[in-house]
């Protein structure tokens, strides 16, 4: 028996322990998916959960059922690479002959003091349930990159009387064409967000933060959308690692240091033509099916074809009833087109649901009905 173990159940850990399932199906395989929670984190609609929308339940062991994949809830607490075991934090030792690391990213905030301890973030559903509850009067938003104007736009829009600020180094949007962000700039204008660009936070505190130069923003609630890191395990394990703590790995998406190990999605540190992959769901997604892909092919003494991605777009939506989708070129540099306003907000949902539809085709190909949700 060839014992494949999966560390996650994110939108990638789900992606690649599915196609695990379905590619060796029939064969002496196991696929173990280890996840210290039963609840799928839907991490693309955490902002709507801060905005204080709520989001149906989602089962990790329903959502395997039919498949063959086995599910262990715990939390790795160390990798002994040498000898292909995982230790979970109760003790429980896993053996592995195949492992796919897909541990994803937290939000960062050990590198500005004050913010682990006052503000808020949106790792998971009780995070954002509980920045949630404690929102109100006024809101500031740290960080505007896409995670920063999603979060504001919703609040703004969905609790008329918060004051909402977003601020950050770069201009929202600044990675999208002059269209795309004059759209995005209007619609934040729109809600009555406030825009500080060009600043950088130094310290959060009780009630405002600090920023270079001394001036204070007040604020009733600080939702941390800036800066992710990954789990130190690899890098503990003595995996090659960037300095970001990201595994290093080959063109079939192996572990250049330990060829048995696969890392996906915000834990890999992914070179391509165009350069280092960034952590988005949109490149996460295909990390965790060519994994799937490679190992099967490897089981079969095959070898793996060589893993290639280009970008495509940058959905952001903008509340419930504005979006803007950027399109970009293999590079993730903006291209001509874009969508706004209603097709745009069609679109982002497609994209927000589309792991369901993945997942789905890929139990239904196995031969077995689509999960319910």
């Amino acid at each position: 028996m060839t014992e494949i173990l999966v560390l996650g159940a994110g939108y990638t850990g789900m992606t690649a322990a599915l196609g695990l399932a379905r590619r060796t199906r029939g064969r002496e395989v196991r696929v173990t998916l280890v996840n210290p929670s039963e609840r799928f984190t839907e991490r693309l609609r955490l902002h709507q959960v801060a905005a204080g929308e709520a989001l149906a339940r989602l089962d990790i062991p329903a959502m395997l059922e039919g498949t063959g994949v086995r599910f262990v809830l715990g939390r790795a607490a160390s990798i002994a690479a040498d000898e292909r075991r995982v230790v979970l934090e109760d003790g429980t030792g896993l053996a592995y002959d195949r492992l796919v690391y897909a541990l994803g990213s937290v939000a960062d905030t050990t590198n500005v003091p004050g913010a682990a301890e006052h503000a808020h973030i949106l790792d998971g559903p009780r995070d954002a349930a509980r920045f949630a509850a404690a929102a109100g009067g006024t809101v500031l938003v740290a960080g505007s990159g896409l995670t920063g104007v999603e979060a504001a736009a919703e609040i703004a829009e969905r609790n008329a009387g918060v004051r909402v600020v977003l601020a950050g180094r770069d201009e929202p949007g600044a990675m999208m064409g002059d269209r795309a962000r004059a759209h995005l700039r209007a619609a934040l204008d729109r809600l009555g967000v406030t825009v500080r660009s060009g600043v950088t936070i130094e310290k959060v505190l009780p009630g405002a933060v600090e920023l270079a130069g001394g001036e204070l923003l007040s604020a009733d609630a600080v939702l941390w959308t800036t800066g992710v890191r990954v789990a130190p395990l690899a890098r503990d394990a003595g995996l090659t690692v960037d300095d970001r703590g990201r595994v290093v790995v080959d063109r079939y998406l192996r572990s250049v240091s330990h060829p048995e190990i696969c890392a996906v999605g915000d834990a890999a540190a992914v070179t391509v033509e165009h350069g280092v992959l960034h952590g988005t769901c949109q490149s996460g997604i295909p990390t965790a099916a060519h994994a799937a892909r490679a190992i099967a092919a490897e089981l079969r003494g095959r070898t793996p074809r060589p893993f290639r991605f280009g970008y495509m777009h940058q959905p952001v939506s903008l509340g419930r009833r504005d979006a803007v989708i950027q399109f970009t070129r293999r590079d993730d540099t903006p291209g001509r087109f874009l969508l706004t306003g209603r097709s745009a907000v069609a679109y982002k949902e497609f994209v927000s649901s589309s792991p369901w539809k993945t997942y789905g085709m890929i139990k239904k190909s196995a031969g077995v009905v689509l999960w319910r949700h």
